[in-house]
């Protein structure tokens, strides 16, 4: 599993959430302010970049 620089993104709640694609098709999530990481998504092709949108 790899992790492209552009497949990273952070959103602006509090805590923060980070997530993460990967070349494997699956996207992760810390949501917790860093207890655990959970993918979201799976069986996507390569996970190129990411853009989290928040809404109000």
């Amino acid at each position: 599993m790899n992790v492209l620089r552009g497949a990273m993104d952070i959103d602006e709640l509090d805590p923060c959430g980070v997530y993460f694609g990967t070349t494997g098709g699956q996207v992760y999530a810390l949501r917790d302010g860093g207890g655990s990481w959970g993918a979201i998504v799976r069986d996507l092709p390569r996970v190129l970049s990411i853009h989290i949108q928040t809404l109000p």
